[in-house]
């Protein structure tokens, strides 16, 4: 019972929202009934329209994922390690951090063109910010005690990151790297609505050009779907990995 809670009141407000449109006789260029939505959605997925949108979002959100994970992972570390270095980019770092990332695409655009490229880079961009940030804060928290060890071992820096500092601070990081994973396919989507005609943003749109609400929802409904099922995966993850303690700040 506990696993279908959840389902329960978006499930009730789908069928209040259809009795509803469907007593109205409702018309619409923005709105379509729940039944509507789910017909176009299946009718998407079997011309391979959404799954097709569905591949180009998904390797754009991953690829800039990766990208912006493993360079924010490198400055957390190297700016949780060094206070001084910390100091140093202290203002640099917080001058460009509230950038929107969907700000960058004039310049992206010039520079790299529209495809897959651009999308990335963007996308990049707005996950090294979380990583950054959550990568340091863990990093400063790291038992003094177990850095007073690996110098006491004589161990290099390289092997004081790769035996202490990671191992310790990991847990926190994956915390961030979900964080991350909802903001790349965010920002992925966002992309494509605003320039890049490719991926599930820009059926988003050309359902709207075309008056196709039902189709224009059916997107949006596959997009929650997608960003839910991350979620899950990323969580069953993060319990394989760090067992149940690892969420206990997750929930309340």
């Amino acid at each position: 019972m506990d696993r279908t809670k959840p389902l329960i009141l978006p499930m009730a407000l789908m069928l209040a929202f259809e009795l509803w449109a469907r007593l109205t006789h409702l018309q619409s260029d923005s709105l379509a009934p729940p039944s509507a939505i789910l017909a176009a959605l299946a009718e998407a997925l079997a011309d391979l329209s959404i799954p097709v949108a569905t591949r180009d979002t998904l390797f754009a959100a991953f690829a800039g994922l990766a990208i912006g994970s493993a360079v924010g992972l490198s400055l957390g570390i190297a700016f949780g390690i060094s206070r001084p270095l910390d100091r140093l980019m202290e203002v640099t770092v917080e001058a460009i951090r509230p950038i929107p990332s969907i700000a960058l695409l004039p310049i992206a655009l010039i520079a790299l063109g529209f495809g897959y490229r651009m999308e990335i880079v963007i996308v990049a961009f707005a996950c090294v910010w979380p990583m950054l940030i959550m990568t340091r804060s863990a990093v400063r928290s790291i038992e003094p005690r177990l850095m007073e060890v690996s110098r006491a071992l004589r161990l290099s820096a390289t092997q004081r990151i790769t035996e202490i500092v990671i191992p310790a601070a990991l847990p926190r990081i994956f915390i961030a790297f979900r964080l991350s994973a909802g903001i790349a396919l965010i920002v992925a989507v966002t992309v494509e609505i605003a320039i890049n005609p490719i991926g599930l943003g820009a059926g988003i749109m050309l359902a709207q050009q075309a008056l196709r609400a039902d189709l224009m929802l059916a997107y949006l409904l596959w997009i929650g779907v997608i960003g839910y099922a991350l979620n899950i995966l990323l969580i069953a993850a993060q319990r394989r990995l760090f067992g149940r303690a690892a969420l206990a700040g997750d929930n309340p």
